[in-house]
């Protein structure tokens, strides 16, 4: 066993090595040699030489001398010309170089019936080598055929007065815009040719550039051209300057460099249908002038299509055989390849071909037919199988010859819409997206045959197509619903990627149960996709406390030969299972050299696990570990990594009583997979937290500020029903203890109007009202009470509410309504308010038989009076002198004489109950002592003495649970 260990170690630290080395892009090619590449082409009625420098290039000089053709270039090289001496195309007859004086000559011999046309297009030099004209036939100069110009409806001229169109420019963020106004609206064409940006108007005009601006980077170099027909700027721009073309009236404003301009319409190509021979026609709303415009720089003549604005161009360049479209923002340009090429127009119709017809298919046509000798990829073994030997085949051509062809004939087939049409052609379309694992295009592809052909939802490869994509995509639920289609109830293949999706959604059991059933077809997978699904069913026995199953299905994936990433994942849950079994030491040593993975969904739950084991020997500090779970946690987010960070430094928060922060840390999840169980796991952390706090206590040691600022940060934790009454209740309590009654107030007015109903409310409502007449606001504590009546409420609860309602009233000076409310109430409360009414009143004959009768018999008991039942004894004593009851207040003096000594104002007392206001006491004196402040703060302090005592909730609230709208909001409003 030590010595796989040792093996399997050895394999992880090789792995993490080798890593960057198979992540590594290939190496670039190297350049041509010599820096001169000589590229030959073949066409019908053409051959085609072109010299490309590497780097920047410099033109060649040509001479002809009959039919020797010389290039003499700016610098010496030795290009490849293999090909032209071994194989030449057809009218050359060979080629041969020389160096001369430092530069490179090359020579071509053309035959005796070949004539040549060169030129230069984007940086390369080229020459056209073409059959002579047979003797009979006129001979034709080398310029574009362009169809006689059809009278021009009339239009106002642009050219202003004097001929010249003055250029205006402005420079500003970042970009440059240059304008033209001419007199009236002017035809345009703005487009791209290499490293040069052309305009051209379809009047003849003088441009005066004379304020182009100097020293800028979006452009180098302007210069103005004017034909007999047009004028132009050609403008030396780099290709990657945006470039855009507005036209406003009778102004073309062109601007250079990013900017808000919107982007032109485009331009659509299309065969023309009814020209007879193969022919193109572009709509170009607004086209006014056909042009034919030299470019020295190139050397050719460029057809150009000018049109009125807004603007509207061809977005990249169009290749033909025999002519090409030049990229434009405004009007078009065309490059012909041939001498006959006519362009007419109709109105808003261009339309372009030859006498014989165009030879419209692409140049790489014939090349994509070549390299699809592959043929179409064809359905596996069984339904969810990928067929990773033939699907993701290329050929010669490389992938994007490969892809054209196939999405080609997939176009094709889709152009017909018939339902019992063919579809295997988008079906072999998505066998070679899904084979070179391009998931969300073959989703596509799949979804759109679907809706034309719903009949393939019934089909067992296109289930398991798509869902072998759905899966790739990591979209588990959407492939579950395609991989339980009955049609792949009892396929092999299928099973198997049912139980590695479940495996994504940590459902354990399904996990072991689909894998068991896919043992059929797990040999005909590639081995990474064995190696998967093995470690897969390897997890879910761990998670299941099968270590025995779990090592024998990670030994199944490790027998599989694949890159050292896949084999890291595979170590990775073999140092659990090793971790479970009790070898935390040999598990750490795995975990550490796991950790130095390139990829961070290794490395982050390799240093998690790691940084576990080692604060549990206790070789690194709470401290330390909770740095590296904080750096984890935004290292890698959205898994079950991610979660287990937040719960370890959540868990370590909590014991250092940092608990603010610990709360902090449980709600800081990414939002991502919530479905799993550590997510569950971690919602529960941060639950219990707030109960232990806020229920269990552990937040007593808080000031009550502090505890309820944590309390309304974290107020969505607070549990429904009882609990959550119950936790509200005890941080009232805390509240009131220290005189912060209104913030005590508002929490429980939030659980009365938004959590409680019924009996419930009505208790709560009874607390918030006595807290607002501790806070004297009266006016509130009936507004409470009214709010909360129901009609069935406990015998005991009605009569504290209408002790509770009367006190108000009687707060509010309406001392009538609080006698009524009070009724035939005989207790000990309602007798004591009755009694602070009547000497509100002034009723002294009915006041002092109440306070005398709420003392009852504590004459009989010895020991001091408490204060309360002082002040009791000083009212009856000063109400019986103030009714003139001389009898009465003879009884209570001789009852309780004895106790004057005791008692806080023994003077006081003596005088009062003697009924003689002598000495050194007054009657003011008398209303200091007997004021209704001190009846008032002896009734808080006893409200204080039973919210310590406050009984528990009366159960859950009668309806039968808040909305989800209220559980979100929590117990309380949020405070700043």
């Amino acid at each position: 066993m030590r010595q796989a260990l040792r093996s399997g170690v050895a394999a992880i630290c090789i792995a993490g090595v080798a890593a960057p080395a198979v992540l590594a892009s290939p190496p670039k090619p190297a350049a041509p040699t010599g820096g001169l590449d000589v590229h030959v082409a073949q066409a019908e009625g053409f051959s085609r030489i072109e010299f490309h420098w590497a780097g920047k290039g410099a033109q060649a000089q040509t001479r002809r001398d009959g039919q020797i053709l010389t290039f003499r270039f700016g610098r010496d090289a030795d290009p490849d010309i293999a090909r032209l001496r071994t194989a030449p195309p057809r009218w050359i007859k060979t080629a041969e170089t020389r160096h001369v004086g430092g530069r490179l000559e090359l020579v071509l011999t053309l035959t005796e019936d070949a004539d040549a046309k060169v030129g230069a297009s984007d940086g390369a030099t080229f020459v056209n080598v073409f059959p002579k004209p047979a003797p009979a036939a006129p001979v034709q100069t080398a310029q574009v055929v362009t169809a006689p110009a059809e009278p021009e409806p009339p239009r106002p001229n642009p050219v202003p007065a004097g001929g010249v169109v003055h250029m205006d420019s402005k420079v500003a963020n970042g970009q440059v815009a240059l304008s033209f106004t001419w007199a009236n609206p002017a035809g345009a064409a703005v487009f791209r040719r290499g490293d040069a940006v052309w305009i051209v108007f379809d009047a003849a005009a003088t441009l005066d550039i004379s304020k182009a601006p100097r020293g800028i980077t979006q452009f180098s170099a302007i210069q103005a051209y004017r034909g007999t027909d047009y004028s132009a700027v050609r403008i030396e721009a780099s290709r990657d300057t945006p470039l855009f073309a507005v036209a406003e009236g009778s102004t073309w404003t062109i601007a250079f460099g990013p900017g808000q301009q919107s982007q032109p319409s485009i331009v659509r190509l299309q065969r023309d249908p009814e020209s007879g021979p193969p022919a193109l026609k572009a709509p170009v709303a607004g086209a006014t002038r056909i042009i034919r415009m030299p470019d020295a720089e190139a050397g050719d003549t460029l057809t150009v299509v000018t049109a009125l604005g807004p603007a509207k161009g061809l977005a990249s360049r169009r290749d033909y055989v025999q002519l090409a479209f030049l990229p434009s923002v405004q009007g078009l340009a065309i490059q012909p390849y041939v001498d006959d090429l006519a362009v007419q127009r109709e109105g808003d119709i261009v339309r372009l071909g030859r006498p014989g017809g165009l030879t419209l298919s692409p140049a790489w046509a014939s090349q994509r037919r070549a390299q699809d000798s592959l043929g179409a990829p064809q359905a596996a073994a069984m339904p969810a199988l990928v067929d990773y030997d033939h699907w993701p085949r290329t050929g010669e051509g490389g992938f994007l010859a490969r892809y054209d062809a196939l999405l080609d004939a997939a176009t094709a087939e889709s152009g017909n819409r018939d339902r019992d049409g063919p579809v295997a052609a988008r079906m072999a379309l998505a066998r070679f997206l899904v084979g070179s694992e391009l998931a969300f295009e073959a989703i596509g592809v799949l979804n759109d045959t679907a809706r034309s052909h719903p009949e393939l939802l019934e089909n067992a490869e296109f289930r398991g197509l798509r869902g072998v994509a759905r899966m790739m995509a990591r979209r588990y639920k959407e492939a579950d619903a395609d991989f339980s289609s009955p049609a792949l109830a009892d396929d092999p293949s299928s099973a198997l990627w049912r139980a590695l999706s479940a495996a994504r959604q940590a459902q354990w059991t399904e996990v072991r149960a689909q894998f068991a059933k896919g043992g059929e077809a797990y040999a005909l997978f590639p081995p990474v996709w064995r190696a998967r699904f093995a470690r897969a069913d390897a997890e879910a026995a761990l998670r299941q406390d099968d270590l025995v199953g779990a090592d024998a299905r990670i030994n199944l994936a490790l027998q599989e030969k694949v890159d050292p990433l896949e084999e890291l994942a595979t170590r990775l849950v073999q140092a659990r299972v090793i971790e479970a079994e009790g070898h935390k030491d040999r598990a750490l040593r795995i975990y550490t050299a796991i950790s130095g993975a390139p990829l961070e969904s290794l490395s982050a739950p390799a240093l998690l696990r790691a940084t576990q084991i080692r604060q549990e020997q206790g070789s690194i500090t709470p401290v330390q570990a909770a740095v590296v779970y904080d750096n984890l946690r935004y290292r890698w987010r959205g898994d079950a990594t991610e979660l287990e960070a937040i719960r370890a430094l959540g868990r370590l928060y909590l014991a250092q009583g940092r608990y603010r922060e610990a709360l902090e840390a449980l709600r800081s999840t990414s939002g991502g997979r919530q479905d799993l169980p550590e997510a569950v796991a971690l919602q529960t952390d941060l639950a219990t937290a707030f109960r232990a706090l806020f229920l269990d206590g552990q937040a007593d040691g808080l000031e009550p500020v502090q505890a309820l600022a944590l309390f309304y940060d974290f107020k969505e934790l607070t549990p429904l029903g009882a609990d959550g009454d119950l936790m509200v209740r005890k941080l009232v309590k805390r509240l009131v203890d220290v005189d912060l009654l209104p913030q005590a107030a508002e929490l429980l007015k939030y659980q009365a109007d938004n959590r409680l109903d019924g009996t419930p409310r009505a208790e709560v409502s009874t607390d918030l009202a006595v807290i607002y007449l501790m806070d004297r606001k009266p006016e509130q504590a009936l507004q409470a009470i009214n709010a909360s009546r129901t009609t069935v409420l406990p015998a005991a609860l009605t009569a504290e509410r209408r002790l509770v309602e009367a006190r108000a009233w009687s707060a509010l000076g309406r001392y009538d309504s609080a006698l009524e409310i009070l009724g035939k109430d005989n207790s000990s409360e309602a007798q004591e308010l009755r009694a602070e009414i009547t000497w509100k009143q002034k009723d002294w004959a009915a006041a002092a038989p109440l306070f005398e009768k709420a003392l009852g018999q504590r004459f009989k008991s010895p020991g001091p009076l408490s204060s309360e039942e002082e002040g009791r004894l000083l009212r009856a004593g000063v109400a019986y002198s103030l009714a003139g009851d001389t009898g009465s207040l003879a009884r209570l003096q001789s009852r309780y004489q004895g106790f004057y000594d005791q008692a806080h104002n023994p003077e006081a007392l003596r005088i009062a109950l003697s009924g003689e206001p002598t000495g050194k006491m007054g009657v003011g004196d008398f209303g200091r002592v007997t004021a209704d402040n001190e009846m008032f703060a002896g009734w808080v302090a006893k409200m204080k003495n039973r919210f310590k005592t406050a009984r528990a909730p009366v159960g859950p609230p009668s309806r039968p649970a808040a909305s989800a709208k209220q559980a979100q909001a929590g117990p309380g409003p949020a405070k700043g």
